[in-house]
């Protein structure tokens, strides 16, 4: 990928947001690392070429999801990728969904039984 296409993906999202994909490709690196397995290794098992490995550990925003989900999945960290957006963990959802302030009132109706 050119640093453009990289660039322009940036300028998409939100600026604290391209710190955190820098962030999960260390840390998928150093999964790798610690396992002593080489980007081919893993490019290998997870059916991807080697620029795409390394895109991912890099913090790619261009690189898709799949690939690094596939990099996951070979470095079984399955379960870490489970806790995702997990609606349990999800206190602002939670805190939403329980608030009184932000349920809808509706105006009562006069029924009318005259029929």
């Amino acid at each position: 990928m050119s640093a453009m296409g990289n660039s322009i993906a940036t300028s998409l999202l939100a600026p604290e947001l391209a710190p955190l994909a820098v962030a999960l490709g260390a840390r998928i690196r150093l999964a790798r690392q610690r396992r002593r397995l080489r980007v081919e290794d893993v490019a290998a098992k997870a059916q991807l070429g080697k620029k795409t490995v390394e895109a991912v550990e890099r913090g790619a925003l261009t690189t898709s999801l799949g690939a690094y989900l596939s990099v996951l999945g070979c470095l079984n960290l399955t379960k870490e990728i489970e806790l995702i957006a997990d609606p349990g963990l999800d206190r602002e959802g939670a805190d939403l969904l329980y608030s009184p302030a932000e349920r809808r009132v509706r105006p009562s109706r006069k029924v009318d039984n005259d029929f």
